[in-house]
């Protein structure tokens, strides 16, 4: 598609300084409109703490799926589509996330009467896959849609991009090196 070297990191360039804001669209939001962001945000981080202790059955009492959910995972992949709540897939990760803990920064928000969309940054920590306690924070979009009077999560993207790379380093990831054997 780019014919040279320059072009590319001009292009690269352009589409990381686009600004997620949504607030010139917004206009005011109401007091009671301010108030259920405000909650929806205290329940993410409720729901981000439990999911790193491992208390799955906190989390799932908190987190209402859609049908109709898409995850992107932090670890990259393809996107997944549902999401399996059974009794042996909360097991599962509960033994694979322990003795974390998670704060939510509120980068931007966007509402509308049936659409909420959170771009946070997820400030975890904990033991992941059997790896002592570390930081995993997390950039991560979320994407809620009104059904009755509760909010249902139908999207979910995370990345450990938290911290900046190199245009090497995130060109390697594009083309999934494996970044251990550089």
């Amino acid at each position: 598609m780019f014919k040279s070297n320059h072009w590319r990191r001009l292009a690269l360039k352009a589409a990381l300084a686009m600004p997620l804001s949504a607030s010139a669209a917004q206009g005011q939001m109401s007091a009671s409109s301010e108030q259920e962001l405000a909650d929806l945000v205290r329940k993410t981080e409720a729901r981000a703490s439990a999911f790193m202790r491992g208390d799955m059955d906190k989390w799932a009492s908190l987190t209402r799926i859609a049908d109709d959910f898409t995850l992107m995972q932090p670890f990259g992949g393809e996107a997944s589509r549902g999401f399996d709540m059974s009794p042996e897939r909360l097991a599962k990760l509960a033994s694979y996330f322990r003795n974390g803990d998670a704060k939510v920064e509120l980068v931007q928000s966007y509402v509308s009467a049936d659409l909420v969309v959170l771009a946070v940054i997820e400030r975890e920590h904990g033991e992941v896959g059997g790896l002592p306690d570390q930081d995993w924070s997390l950039r991560v979009t979320l994407v809620y849609r009104r059904q009755g009077t509760e909010w249902w999560l139908v999207h979910r993207h995370a990345d450990p991009l938290v911290r900046h790379v190199e245009l090497e380093t995130a060109a390697a990831l594009a083309r999934g090196a494996n970044l251990d054997r550089r």
